[in-house]
């Protein structure tokens, strides 16, 4: 195994017909299949870069920007943005094309941490990461404040740390009733 590797190297797309069976009540896919399909593209790319079986670890936010019509083809591509000593942020980008159309749009991007594992299923080293590219560079801080602002929000809200009166008085314009 080397001791760095590019995100060139682990770089995965997958492109797919939205069908009528990945349609929800509304007729548009369904996002839980679309969220689905950014997973394995996520474990591939991880897998691809730590020649390890990958985990899902967390999922950041994934924000559904545009609806994706059963017609359409979907375009995922995977890289990794961030390696840790165990641990990698593989960040996913979602496009779909109307086929008839040419017209393409960006419907939601997010960041996967995946966790490799060695034969017995503990956590297993990876790679590094070489980054050759100012981009590269950006995602890579990105995914670092991402990591410190996810523990000191897991801290801040921990309930054995939890202060009521530093929180209760920003709930006043809220859509909420306290009933204490």
């Amino acid at each position: 195994m080397k001791n760095y590797k590019s995100s060139k190297e682990s770089r995965v797309s997958i492109t797919e017909l939205m069908l009528p069976a990945h349609s929800n009540f509304s007729g548009k896919v369904h996002g839980g299949h679309i969220l689905n399909l950014m997973d394995q593209i996520a474990f591939a790319c991880a897998s691809k870069h730590s020649q390890h079986y990958c985990v899902t670890a967390s999922v950041n936010k994934v924000d559904f920007l545009n609806p994706i019509e059963v017609g359409e083809l979907v375009t995922l591509k995977a890289s990794v943005n961030y390696t840790g000593r165990t641990s990698m942020v593989v960040g996913v980008r979602v496009e779909s094309e109307n086929i008839t159309t040419g017209v393409k749009k960006h419907c939601n991007s997010s960041y996967f941490t995946m966790v490799a594992k060695g034969p017995n299923g503990e956590n297993a080293p990876i790679p590094g990461l070489v980054i050759d590219t100012e981009q590269g560079i950006r995602r890579f801080s990105r995914s670092i404040k991402r990591k410190e602002q996810s523990i000191k929000r897991s801290s801040n809200f921990k309930a054995s740390k939890f202060k009521i009166e530093e929180h209760i008085e920003e709930l006043n314009n809220e859509n909420v009733k306290i009933d204490l």
